[in-house]
């Protein structure tokens, strides 16, 4: 009775303060202030180091297998004859696919239907996968491979880490790191799985991507069973909070990271075109391996930093303009240990921002059962930079006449432009306070 009464209180109190504005706004808290009175999240313990252990195997099979996709472009390239440029637009849709859909995921997810929606994407994925081991023309693979895993991709991820993020405070950095690992896992697995039964006589390219979706189905079933959404359903409210684009800390991240998206998968995609067009190297796709295999080191490491001493927005610009640099002196390597070399630190650094960003993304909203919907607005505008930035490269290396000189410089002063933005965002979060923690 007594905790009724203060939430009454509280709520009054609020409405007070507020009585400026709209009455749907007044009824909007009302209907939500009950179901903010869920207390603080655990922190840790067993069930929230379960979720955590089961977004990483969402990252394992979303991420993972999107930052191996330099081993289907060369089977695509190479056994079925389509072009580099073709080829991206594969990898390209897939990811935007996968942060597009965040709106839509992230508020259905905030409503309460966190399990239809987890599960629709799981059968989209594998839908996506089986149906790509039947396919040998160009459009066949786009719709499959692109779209359908896409949409399963972002139908999985951005509900996943909303339901996380609600189990962690002080150390969601370091949960959110440990999950994010699961792309370099996965970017690891399932190359080296393709890359040597695709190439045995008796399995080929369709029993290969089979064995993947088999792969996916088992892993996958631990977190149809065990998730367990801890925010209870926020049933009103818009799909998008416009009330973010008012905030400037908000607006000026989603625009660091939309240019750290547009510049960063560069690498991932065309590493091992460079490798093999301007340096003749036999294997480029172990390139690929090293710039995922470090990244179990580059989303954990950072993480925990970041949820100890210094919080993630403080490791993640000076990352971002150490990524930029690296993509920058990319342009001047001839060698194979030069680029070798270039493949672990930006591994590193890459994977590092890729693993923050989220981290970050669930702390750009002041009520928690709001997370879903600003996370999903953050992805669907960074869908499009990792839409149009591969595209943009391969444009850029066409106008070279092959080489990737702009391509490299596009890259790193796009991903500059995004450290320089992120230090805006802090600066508006925290003001001059050099030694905030944020």
């Amino acid at each position: 009775m007594s905790q009724l009464l203060n939430s009454e209180m509280s709520t009054s109190a609020t409405m007070t303060n507020l009585s400026d504005s709209s009455d749907a706004s007044v009824a909007e808290m009302k209907a939500e202030a009950p179901n903010l009175d869920v207390g603080p999240p655990p922190d840790g313990g067993f069930k929230a180091w379960t979720q955590a252990f089961l977004t990483h195997i969402v990252f394992f099979n979303t991420w993972g297998v999107t930052n191996g996709f330099g081993v289907y472009e060369e089977y695509y390239t190479g056994q079925l004859g389509f072009s580099h440029f073709s080829v991206s637009w594969i990898g390209s849709v897939q990811i935007f696919f996968l942060f597009f859909v965040g709106v839509a995921a992230g508020r259905l997810t905030d409503a309460g239907h966190f399990k239809p929606i987890f599960a629709l994407g799981v059968f989209l994925q594998l839908l996506g996968i089986f149906m790509t081991s039947l396919c040998t023309r160009y459009w066949q693979i786009f719709l499959a491979q692109a779209v359908c895993v896409g949409l399963g991709n972002g139908c999985t991820f951005c509900p996943a880490l909303s339901v996380l993020s609600a189990y962690f405070h002080q150390n969601r950095a370091f949960a959110v790191g440990v999950a994010a690992a699961g792309a370099a896992t996965g970017g690891l697995i399932y190359p080296v799985m393709v890359m040597h039964l695709i190439d045995m006589p008796n399995l080929g390219f369709p029993w290969t991507m089979r064995v993947v979706g088999l792969v996916m189905l088992i892993t996958y079933i631990p977190c149809l069973v065990w998730f367990a959404p801890r925010l209870p359903p926020r049933k009103t409210g818009p799909w998008v909070d416009w009330a973010a684009f008012r905030e400037v800390p908000f607006v000026c991240f989603a625009l660091c990271m939309y240019l750290n998206f547009w510049g960063l998968y560069f690498a991932f995609f065309y590493v091992g075109n460079f490798a093999r067009d301007r340096l003749g190297m036999a294997a480029p796709i172990n390139l690929v391996l090293v710039l995922n295999g470090v990244g179990v080191i580059g989303r954990i490491i950072p993480n925990i930093i970041a949820s100890r001493w210094t919080g993630p927005f403080n490791i993640l610009i000076p990352l971002s303009f150490i990524t930029a640099v690296l993509m920058y002196c990319w342009a001047a390597i001839r060698s194979e240990g030069s680029l070798y070399a270039f493949a672990v630190l930006y591994g590193l650094t890459a994977s590092a921002l890729q693993a923050l960003f989220p981290a970050i993304a669930t702390t750009m909203t002041p009520h928690a059962n709001k997370a879903g919907t600003r996370v999903g607005m953050i992805f669907t505008i960074v869908s499009f930079a990792t839409l149009t930035g591969p595209a943009i490269a391969g444009v850029l290396i066409n106008r070279d006449n092959g080489g990737y000189l702009y391509a490299q410089i596009f890259a790193g002063s796009s991903i500059a432009l995004g450290a320089l933005m992120g230090a805006v965002s802090r600066l508006a979060k925290t003001g001059f306070v050099l030694r905030a923690r944020v």
